[in-house]
């Protein structure tokens, strides 16, 4: 799809930076899809280690797994284990949070730069 295409509206699925825009639309996503890099994690240790409420993360969650970026494994215990993971195309992603790492450490040193002036 052409560049000048992707200006249009409805083109989810169509245009790949209004796709990925869509899919990355919560607030949290990136962190969520960050923390799940490392490896599958518990509800409550996403919530402790991003800092967010359990409502906001749970309709994150849903999102995400809704368009198939994480998995939810509920596993047969008393009292009930959830993980979440990330699925095949989620894994797909972490050379993009590589680059918004590489690319936020870059902004960081130049606001460092900036301010000091």
């Amino acid at each position: 799809m052409k560049k000048q295409d992707c200006e249009k509206a409805g083109v989810f699925g169509m245009c790949p930076f209004v796709t990925a825009q869509h899919l990355l639309s919560g607030k949290w996503a990136i962190l969520i899809l960050q923390k799940l890099a490392d490896g599958p994690k518990r509800f409550g240790a996403l919530q402790r280690q991003i800092d967010i409420t359990q409502a906001t993360l749970s309709n994150q969650l849903k999102h995400l797994e809704g368009e198939g970026l994480i998995h939810r494994e509920v596993f047969a215990e008393v009292p009930p284990r959830v993980e979440y993971s990330l699925t095949p195309i989620g894994e797909a992603f972490r050379p993009v949070l590589e680059s918004i790492e590489t690319w936020g450490n870059a902004y960081i040193a130049y606001l460092k730069e900036k301010t000091a002036h």
